[in-house]
């Protein structure tokens, strides 16, 4: 075998390797995916999983604790047993909502 068809050989071999790494990592995040739920005002600030409203992107985003639009995946059924400080009921959302003060 010459060197090139080593290398090419390598490289494919790398690729294959790192292609099915990827898809196995992935695979626990869509079966954990099934057991959470997202509960918007439990997260602390800076700690949300994921839409923190205007003028924020996204994960670690959250301008303050509580914030009524940033959620956090927590066990699924467990959200709304969540305390959150500045819910209307008091504890975690399945829905995004307007704060009241804490």
């Amino acid at each position: 075998m010459s060197r090139t068809q080593t290398t090419t050989s390598q490289a494919a071999a790398l690729a294959l390797a790192v292609g099915a790494a990827l898809a196995f990592a992935q695979a626990p995040a869509h079966a954990q995916a099934a057991d959470k739920e997202k509960c918007f005002g439990v997260a602390l600030k800076g700690k949300n999983d994921c839409a923190a409203g205007p003028g924020t992107t996204c994960a670690g985003t959250s301008k303050a604790d509580f914030q009524g639009n940033a959620w956090k995946l927590v066990a699924k059924g467990t959200c709304e047993k969540t305390e959150s400080k500045t819910s209307p009921t008091g504890f975690g959302q399945l829905k995004e909502f307007k704060e009241k003060k804490a």
